[in-house]
């Protein structure tokens, strides 16, 4: 590895490093400012916040937006190194153009790895110390939703179901229990129906109280019984057997695979919101290697409005590349595109704008 090519990286990671460090610094002080009322209302100190909640959201925001981060940062420092003609000075002794974006090459597919086996299986992690708080940011509207009091309806497996009426996700409690179970004709086979239902966190398994049941048998006699208590084994926990829209976040990717797998199994095709995750994992990391190319393409020439023009464009682009990806995150939900194509698309379309401005510029 030559000079110039431990130039290049030593400025575009410490220009990345300084960037991250700064935004993360802003982003952070402004968000405490504005959800402080929200955070103090629940019982909780700012101070715990800082330590428990904002290092694992903070790394969620940074991955979530590395390519975009990425690729202000090669506008950023290539804008400066074209304004001083350190690049004119490389090309003309000599180095293609290509040869000049090869530390480029090295460093985005560096960062990219990296981040590809943290979205895959560190940021999971991250991401349960963060829910477990996060709804305690939000306006009493959206906490509601995911710790208040909600109706279940929800199927085990294509012939068992279970529905509870008043079911509180914070306390794992519920009013209002009905289990059933169906033969391969859909005949009721086995029904319990209890008043109140408790999920044992130490033993993981639920327990309802003042039930009563119905066995029906072949011959449509039935078999009634009723008790105090009763243990109900699902094998899995709340969170999956009721999944939010935070679950998928908190599971690695192998885990995010079984969990599709099992909610295909149960007869729940409504599994969008999980192929997103997952695809986007991938389709992330991607991406920064094909928006370093673009940056380099874009900055690397001297022009008359210099940086300023430079970063006006990338951070327009930057935009519409974010916005691009929430879009059609709604678009898949709404099942009008796959998961697979709607993650991937934003990379689909910027991948020939880079590398049409590339050998453009290269060919210069």
């Amino acid at each position: 590895m030559k000079i110039i090519d431990l130039y290049v990286i030593k400025k575009y990671l410490g220009t990345l490093i300084f960037m991250l460090v700064l935004l993360s610094v802003i982003i952070i002080v402004v968000d405490v400012q504005a959800k402080t009322p929200r955070i103090e209302s629940n019982g909780f100190t700012v101070g715990y916040f800082l330590l428990n909640f904002y290092p694992f959201w903070i790394m969620n925001l940074i991955l979530t937006f590395m390519s975009i981060l990425v690729f202000i940062t090669v506008i950023f420092f290539t804008s400066r190194m074209a304004n001083n003609t350190e690049i004119v000075a490389v090309i003309s002794s000599g180095a293609s153009f290509h040869r000049f974006a090869r530390p480029y090459l090295i460093t985005s597919l560096l960062i990219a790895f990296i981040t590809l086996a943290v979205n895959h299986f560190i940021l999971p992690w991250s991401n349960i110390k963060k829910n477990v708080l996060e709804p305690y940011t939000y306006n009493a509207i959206n906490k509601e939703k995911l710790l208040g009091n909600m109706t279940i309806a929800s199927n085990i497996n294509p012939s068992e179901y279970i529905f509870v009426n008043s079911y509180n996700k914070k306390e794992n409690r519920g009013s209002g229990y009905m289990y059933q179970k169906f033969d391969k004709n859909k005949n009721l086979t086995y029904q319990i129906i209890a008043t109140d239902i408790l999920w044992d966190a130490k033993k993981r398994h639920f327990t309802i109280s003042n039930y009563t049941e119905r066995t029906i048998k072949k011959d449509n006699t039935e078999i009634l019984g009723d008790g105090t208590t009763k243990i109900q084994d699902f094998k899995l926990p709340p969170s999956e057997l009721f999944p939010d829209k935070l679950v998928a976040q908190n599971k690695t990717t192998p885990e995010l695979l079984e969990m599709i797998r099992r909610e295909k199994t149960k007869g729940n095709n409504n599994v969008t919101s999980f192929y997103n995750e997952l695809y986007q994992r991938t389709s992330m990391p991607v991406s920064i290697v094909i928006l370093t190319f673009l940056g380099l393409s874009l900055s690397s020439e001297k022009k008359r409005g210099g940086l300023g023009l430079n970063l006006a464009l990338g951070i327009a682009l930057a935009f519409l590349f974010v916005f691009s990806f929430q879009v059609l995150n709604v678009v898949s939900e709404n099942k009008t595109l796959t998961p697979l194509l709607a993650m991937w698309l934003p990379n689909i379309v910027f991948a020939p704008i880079a590398a049409y401005l590339y050998i453009k510029r290269a060919n210069q």
